[in-house]
Formats: structure tokens, sequence, C-alpha cells
């Protein structure tokens, strides 16, 4: 089953920059650096999720909404950082050539400038920044394990996904 999802309009250029800029917001938001480690990253994330959490705010609904939306963000921007830092990386980088090397793709597919591989070993990972153009060139492969080999594995920011399968 394959599923082919795309935005169009992009450059390679474009692409990769919107998601430097994602992720350049996320550390000013937290407010680290490039060479924050998990450990500090956790500190952070702890004591802004202290100094806002929803529960500080029993008598004030507007507050207590606006703190909850707040969580979410600063949530998704911890989640995002840690699945990408270097120590998540290195830590799972004996899974990620396992399966790179010994598991074929069930499927893919690509939305939003992220591209999706699941693998036949049930593993799924997010490139992040894929150009059209290059999913456009994989769907048109002889061999698309082949080609994610050539072009997409070690080339794009890459995270482990818990997200299903295309619906």
């Amino acid at each position: 089953m394959l599923y082919i999802t795309f935005a169009v309009g992009h450059t390679d250029k474009t692409v990769r920059s919107i998601f430097m800029k994602r992720v350049g917001e996320y550390r000013k938001l937290l407010g680290v650096t490039a060479n924050v480690t998990l450990k500090e990253l956790k500190l952070v994330y702890r004591n802004q999720m202290k100094a806002t959490h929803p529960d500080k705010f029993v008598d004030d609904e507007e507050g207590r909404k606006v703190a909850e939306e707040n969580s979410k963000v600063v949530i998704e921007a911890y989640h995002f950082l840690t699945s990408i830092s270097p120590e998540t990386q290195e830590a799972n980088k004996n899974e990620f050539l396992d399966t790179i090397t010994n598991s074929g793709i069930k499927e893919f597919y690509f939305e939003k400038r992220v591209l999706y591989i699941n693998h036949e070993n049930g593993i799924k990972y997010e490139y992040l920044g894929v150009p059209q153009s290059t999913f456009v060139k994989m769907v048109n492969s002889d061999s698309i394990g082949r080609f994610a080999k050539r072009h997409i594995y070690g080339k794009f920011l890459f995270r482990k996904s818990s997200k299903a399968t295309h619906e």
C-alpha cells in the first residue's frame, strides 16, 4: 500500500529553512541553545511546566485556558527537541542502523514536508524537511529501498515516530 500526499510550491531551500525555523522556535521557546543536553532540556521543561501549569489557575478560568494552550506548546517543543537530540540519536543508533539495513520499507507517505517510512519490522521514522522533488524521485525509482539508502537515510534530520500509518 502506497500513499502519496504532498505539498507543492516549495523549493529545497525553503523546505529546509522551514524545519530549521521550527527547531529554532522551539529552542527559543524553551530558552535553550543547540548544545543543550537532554538532562538540561528536561530541567528547563520541568521548570517551565511548574511555572505555568494550568492547576495554578484554580479561580481564573481564562488564565487556566491560556496556561493549557501554553503547556501544549511547551510539551510539543520538549518532545520534538528530545527526539532530534544528538544524545537520542546516538542512543537509538543501533536500532536505526539495524532497521535501515535489515528491514525493508513496508509503506511510506509524504505530508507537510515530512517523509514517513514504516518498516517491515514495525518501526517508523519521520524524515524532516524532505523536498517534494526528492519524494517524487523516490516514488518513481526502480527500487524504493535502494533510493532511500542513497538519498534519504543519513541525509535528513529524522526521528523515530509513533505516528500510525497514513489514514
